[in-house]
Parts: structure tokens; C-alpha cells; sequence
């Protein structure tokens, strides 16, 4: 356990609903959803027991003394890793258990950068936990076309596809558990990358493999600091994190033959999404040096056809065009290879050139649509996946 050290002012003792706020240097961003997290309990669980916790990573910035200055109605505990210690999965376990030492039974999560976020969010979340036995309820909220883009093309596709769930927004940010979940949780093994920011994937995994009570739950639109495409750690740590689980998991997902609703509490109707700005020339760019990169790795893991496609694709003047089957190829492939892998992190460091050209090619063929008119596209990446999953069936039972 990664608890360096806790500060509660008010000496909380016992808390029926626990708000976790995970930050790293969010001293610009973090008193808004702490006061408005703060008004929805207020507002709609007056007589609940309540607590609001920040989830720290040491931040140098003066995160700490803005959560803990910021006026609350309701008390506030803020606890954090050692220096040096980053990892939105460390600061949720530490949380977790801080709940469970709370004796606490729902908990709600959100993002320390929110912009949009309202007191009814509170409700939203927390009401199916404690009035319906809901054990995870997971953000659906309305998004630009491009902002999520590791979401729209690997997490949501394996979600549909292999664990056999619809659920949009797997690794949103902003969700609620309840406490026997949580507990769960902290008690399974975790991946390296999972105490990084493979924790939501593997939250979403772990509650579908572990047969838990699941919903959606409408959030309208998600103002924050959004994740255009980007190369940072995300990438390797979500990927990882949520192919590791499907590798490691197939004896459990691979008898499933229908695909799942799932039902959504909160708003029905979602607002227009945030604006974002998308530099496609730089996309492009970044898949095309990233494949080049990598090649040499790919050829090692990725069968002879996907290379000779891949190598096709990424030498054309206009490519590379990575189409929906074409990218179910690649997911399969990179799959298949995870259980003889020895460095599946550089497997997956390998990918980043591809999934770039699998983005560049998405909003090629979707510029003119809108992000509403994008979600038909995004959803047909996941059934394909589950039309398809007989061929991931099979060859993971013959490297075993």
C-alpha cells in the first residue's frame, strides 16, 4: 500500500457516502468539483454521513493546501502517495481503503479538472448504489468525436466484443461503486499499470468478470481538459492494463454469445459535446514515425499478412488507412501474442504508431460527420469484435 500520509482536519471517523477526487498537480482545477461535489451531498444526502476525499500523488503545486482551503459544508480528508510515487491506480486503492476504514457503502469518483460537473451528478451516481444495489455505474455523457480516442477504438471495441457488455464510456473517469465492490477490487492482483491510469479499465473488466451489478448513468456533456490524441503514458498503461486482462481472463469471457444492454440512470437526453481542436497533420505524422519505429518489433509479434498490409498502408502518400476489419486484424494479432510475450509493455509501445493510424484514418473517414452521427462507426468497431471473436477464440487456445 502506497499511503504516505493523511491529513483530516475534522476527524472523521465513519462516512455512509465517500466523493473521491484522484489528483497530480490539479492546484488550478480542484476546488470547483470539491465545492460543487460538497453542495450535491449537501443538497441531496443531508442526512447521510458523507466525505470528501482527495487521492493525491504528492503534487508539488499546492494541491493539498487548495483542497483543504476550499469551504465545505461537508468534511474533507486528503491523504497521498509518497513523493515521487504518480499513479491515479495508487490513489485509488489508497482511497478504497481509506472508505472501507470509513465503514462507508457507496463512493462516487470524479475527475479533479471537471468544468461541468453539477451537484445532481452526486445523485445521479450515488442513488443507484444505495437505492437500487448497483455495484458500478460507469459516465455516459456526450463527447466530441475526437476526444477519446483510446476509448472509441481499443477500450469500447473490447468491452462490446469480448467481455460482451455495452458500455460506452469504460475509462471515463467519473463513476460510482459500491463498498463490496471496491473491497474487490483492492483484493485481486493488479498489473504495474494498473496503479498508473490502467485502474479505470481495470475496474470496468474486474466488475464484468466478477458477475457485478452494472449501469450507465447519463452525466450530459464532459467539460475538462480534453484527451485529443496524445502520446504520454496513458496509452501504454491503458493498453496494457486492458489487454493483459483479456489475455489473462479467457477462460471466463470465452463462452459468451450475446452482447448485453446496459441500463442507464441520470439524464436521458445528453447536451451538445465540448469543442476540440484536431491537427489531422499531426496525426498522421505521429502514426507514420511511430510505425516506422516500430516495425521491427511488430514484425516479431504481428502475423506476415497484417505486416504486409501495414507496410502497404503506411508507404501510401494519403495513407495510412486502417479500416474497421483491418483494425479488429491488428487487435486480434497483438492479443493473440500476449501470452508468449515476454515485454508485453514494448508490445504495446509498439502499437502507438498504429493506433495513431487507426485515429487518422477514423476521422478521415468521419470529418463531415457530426460527434452524434460518429457513434453509429465507433459502435460497429465493437460488433465487429464480436462477430469476429471465434477467430480470437481460437487462436488463444492454440498458444495454450
Amino acid at each position: 500500500m502506497m499511503f504516505e500520509r493523511e491529513v483530516n482536519p475534522q476527524r472523521v471517523t465513519q462516512a455512509e457516502i465517500a466523493v473521491i477526487i484522484p489528483s497530480y498537480k490539479e492546484a488550478d482545477s480542484i476546488a470547483y468539483p470539491t465545492r460543487v461535489v460538497a453542495q450535491g451531498l449537501e443538497k441531496y444526502f443531508p442526512d447521510k454521513p458523507s466525505v470528501i476525499i482527495n487521492a493525491d500523488n504528492a503534487s508539488p503545486d499546492g494541491t493539498e493546501e487548495v483542497f483543504l482551503a476550499t469551504e465545505t459544508g461537508v468534511p474533507k480528508i486528503y491523504v497521498t502517495t509518497p513523493e515521487n510515487t504518480p499513479g491515479k491506480g495508487w490513489n485509488f486503492a489508497n482511497a478504497f481503503r481509506k472508505v472501507y476504514a470509513l465503514g462507508g457503502r457507496a463512493i462516487v469518483c470524479v475527475d479533479a479538472d471537471l468544468l461541468s460537473i453539477t451537484p445532481e451528478w452526486i445523485k445521479y451516481m450515488a442513488d443507484p448504489v444505495l437505492e437500487e444495489g448497483f455495484d458500478y455505474l460507469t459516465p455516459l455523457y456526450s463527447r466530441h468525436k475526437y476526444d477519446g480516442t483510446i476509448t472509441n477504438n481499443i477500450c469500447y471495441p473490447l468491452i462490446y466484443g469480448i467481455f460482451g457488455r455495452d458500455i460506452r464510456q469504460p475509462i471515463g473517469g467519473d463513476f460510482a461503486l459500491s463498498a463490496r465492490l471496491a473491497r474487490h477490487i483492492v483484493s485481486v492482483p493488479w498489473h504495474r499499470t494498473t496503479h498508473q491510469y490502467g485502474v479505470d479499465i481495470f475496474m470496468t473488466m474486474q466488475a464484468l468478470l466478477g458477475d457485478y451489478k452494472i449501469a450507465q448513468v447519463g452525466l450530459g456533456s464532459k467539460v475538462h481538459k480534453p484527451s485529443a490524441p496524445k502520446l504520454g503514458p496513458m496509452f501504454v498503461q491503458v493498453v496494457s492494463t486492458a489487454l493483459m486482462t483479456v489475455a489473462g481472463s479467457f477462460q471466463r469471457w470465452k463462452s459468451l454469445t450475446s452482447v448485453a444492454e446496459t441500463p442507464v440512470f441520470g439524464l436521458k437526453e445528453l447536451v451538445p459535446a465540448q469543442d476540440l481542436d484536431v491537427d489531422r497533420d499531426m496525426i498522421r505524422r505521429k502514426a507514420v514515425e511511430g510505425f516506422d519505429a516500430a516495425v521491427d518489433t511488430l514484425r516479431e509479434h504481428l502475423s506476415v499478412d497484417v505486416i504486409r498490409r501495414l507496410e502497404q498502408t503506411f508507404a501510401q502518400s494519403d495513407g495510412p488507412r486502417i479500416d474497421t476489419d483491418f483494425w479488429v486484424d491488428v487487435l486480434f494479432d497483438v492479443i493473440a501474442a500476449f501470452p508468449a510475450c515476454d515485454d508485453p509493455s514494448r508490445l504495446v509501445e509498439s502499437m502507438r504508431g498504429l493506433y495513431f493510424g487507426r485515429v487518422f484514418s477514423f476521422i478521415s473517414d468521419t470529418w463531415d460527420l457530426s460527434s452524434a452521427e460518429c457513434e453509429a462507426p465507433i459502435r460497429r468497431q465493437g460488433e465487429r469484435v464480436f462477430q469476429r471473436r471465434g477467430e480470437l477464440i481460437e487462436r488463444l487456445e492454440a498458444v495454450r
